[in-house]
Parts: structure tokens; sequence; C-alpha cells
């Protein structure tokens, strides 16, 4: 009564892809955090340095979702479902930065 389920390829998103360079996205990773590190001491004015973080964690969390969450290989429309977010998220960032001037 037993089955073997076998899930078969759906398609060409099913399709085999080549392996991320780990390591390399390690150290990109690793360079941000420098960069990140720099903006902080770089004497900034507060709202321009609050913008570059904010660029650059966006960038990580970027690298992070693509290569090691593997959704680079994911199909086109769940990208959308990602980005559908990031305006709003845009307009809360721009909020609190206004709401904490002095």
């Amino acid at each position: 009564m037993e089955r073997a389920m076998t899930a078969a390829p759906a398609g060409p998103e099913a399709a085999e892809h080549k392996a991320p360079n780990y390591v390399a996205v390690w150290a990109a990773l690793a360079v941000l955090t420098m960069v990140e590190l720099a903006v902080v001491y770089m004497g900034l004015p507060r709202h321009v340095m609050i913008l570059a973080l904010v660029f650059l964690a966006l960038w990580k969390a970027m690298l992070v979702a693509l290569y090691f969450m593997h959704l680079r290989f994911e199909p086109k429309r769940l990208l959308y479902v990602v980005l559908a977010p990031l305006p709003l998220a845009l307009i809360l960032v721009i909020a609190v930065m206004h709401g904490f001037r002095k």
C-alpha cells in the first residue's frame, strides 16, 4: 500500500542550477560590513549616515536572501512578492527620520 512519492521537475523553473560561490558572497558581505563601519566613522551628517547605512543593510539583506536562501533560483513571480513591500519600507524610514529630527 505504500507508494514512493517522487517529485518530477515541473518545467524550466525546476531545472538544476549551478551552486553559488558562497565564499565570494561571504567576502562581499564582509566588505560591506567594513564599508558600514567606515561610514559610521567618516563624520558624515546624521541623515546621510543613516541613509547610507540603510542602503548598505538592504544590499546585504539582498545578498543573503538571493544566495544563502536560494531565492535567486526561484521563479520570477516570487521576486514581485519580495519587492512589493520595499516602497512601504522606504516610506517608514523617511517617516521615522522625519519624526526624530532635532
